[in-house]
């Protein structure tokens, strides 16, 4: 099978190919330390090789519990938040079908996310709908304290159980959590629920291709052994033993990171493909949680084209030069429609008649990123041969592969997250949560 791609020519107005081909030496570098475990947050190298160390028995573990699910649900929750959320909706919009609840001959449950958020009305909404219905939650937390989560899960799990007793719920209730310790990991042992199994050294924006993807992705009746495939395949072409000209994940660390010493502070992801727009989201937390650090850091933004070109086209055309993008083009799309042809023509659109709608859009793509690049918006290309679940695979491993290479570049740690424990400091404080006594004096002083 063909592999995606990168393009980086359209970058060439602002930086050289011999400015990145010059960092063949530095990325050899960074992507050593990812293989030797030498460098900075080596504690959380598991993703690496992953893909590959994934087994037949874990696969069939995982394809029969969501199987289970499957057969007495109708609905499954997943329950999570960042990273343990994102993946698994990247994945799930862009492989199935865009109107999937509104088909009567569905053939898989219906996925619903819970815990990314603090809403009340979303939380209030979501146990509306879930009434009389035959309903299963994917549990995910390593901990089983995160705020967000445990708030939901402790919802839909009272929920659940007053709908359908404890007995028969703790055979609709899956938690993914941590091996040995944390409170999930004692409820789940306490109540009899199938567990699986967050590995210590792969941190949340990394875990899509373990049990917290795995599992809610395969209940959506998604190929996991493709997804999978596709990320080995990838594993094997951005090693660090292949040259810069052939490794598209060390080439993109290379390119971005000469952009940024250019003065382009801002990464935009660009799709032509609606059911990408998840992708865009997972990337973001990607880069931005593993690069935003020491005050350093390519701020990871995103649109859907054409879409967004009504509304941010103006300024990523005439605004701040402080911005690339990064287009994620796919080239063959699932179906084919053609353009008919209207008598009247009052819309003026004759002249697409008998061209397929992919080919207006395109040429849509191409004008764009002409456009762009004459107006000093370097551009940088992947080519996806098409969306499925293996090349979605090859997508996912790309990504992380360059993040670890262009972190390490940049000079920080790709695999913590420091900045993330501000908020929740503060909000456990004004929550009044016990323990954080000094905080919230120190806050009320302030407000």
């Amino acid at each position: 099978m063909k592999n995606i791609s990168l393009n980086i020519d359209k970058a060439l107005g602002l930086i050289t190919k011999e400015q990145v081909y010059a960092q063949e030496g530095k990325v050899k570098e960074c992507n050593q330390l990812l293989e030797t475990g030498k460098g900075a947050g080596n504690d959380f190298l598991g993703w690496m090789h992953l893909p590959s160390s994934i087994t037949e028995a874990e696969l069939a573990d995982i394809e029969n519990t969501a199987n289970v699910l499957r057969s007495k649900c109708d609905i499954v929750v997943a329950i999570g938040i960042g990273g343990s959320y994102l993946g698994t909706k990247a994945v799930v919009e862009a492989l199935n079908n865009s109107f999937d609840m509104l088909l009567s001959d569905r053939k898989n449950p219906i996925l619903l996310y819970a815990g990314q958020n603090i809403g009340e009305d979303y939380l209030y909404e979501l146990t509306e709908v879930l009434k009389g219905k035959q309903f299963g939650l994917i549990n995910i937390s390593k901990s089983g304290t995160t705020t967000e989560p445990a708030l939901a899960f402790r919802m839909l799990k009272k929920q659940l159980e007053d709908a359908v007793g404890k007995e028969e719920a703790k055979h609709r209730i899956v938690a993914i959590t941590d091996a040995k310790r944390g409170a999930l990991r004692t409820l789940a042992d306490q109540e009899g629920y199938k567990t699986f199994v967050i590995p210590d050294n792969v941190g949340g924006r990394f875990s899509v291709l373990t049990p917290v993807g795995l599992l809610p992705i395969a209940v959506a009746g998604i190929n996991i052994r493709d997804l999978v495939a596709g990320a080995v395949s990838m594993e094997k072409v951005t090693g660090s033993d292949v040259p810069l000209t052939e490794n598209i994940a060390g080439l993109y660390a290379a390119a971005r990171n000469e952009l940024y010493k250019g003065g382009k502070k801002i990464e935009i992801l660009a799709n032509f493909h609606p059911k990408l727009h998840y992708i865009a989201e997972w990337w973001k937390q990607l880069y931005g949680e593993s690069e935003g650090k020491d005050g350093k850091g390519i701020f990871p933004a995103s649109v859907d084209l054409t879409t967004d070109l009504h509304s941010m086209g103006q300024w990523i055309q005439d605004g701040e030069r402080t911005i690339f993008e990064t287009v994620i083009s796919v080239e063959k799309p699932d179906h084919k429609v053609v353009v008919p042809t209207d008598e009247a023509n009052l819309d003026g659109l004759n002249f697409l008649a008998g061209k397929r709608v992919d080919e207006v859009n395109k040429m849509a793509e191409l004008g764009t990123q002409l456009a762009h690049v004459d107006g000093g918006v370097p551009n940088l290309k992947i080519t996806m041969p098409e969306v499925n679940a293996y090349y979605i695979g090859q997508l996912f491993y790309f990504f992380e592969r360059g993040c670890g290479i262009s972190g390490y570049m940049l000079g920080v740690n790709p695999f913590d997250q420091p900045g993330v424990e501000d908020y929740k400091r503060n909000m456990f404080a004004l929550l009044n949560k016990p323990g954080y006594e000094k905080e919230t004096e120190a806050i009320k002083a302030r407000l």
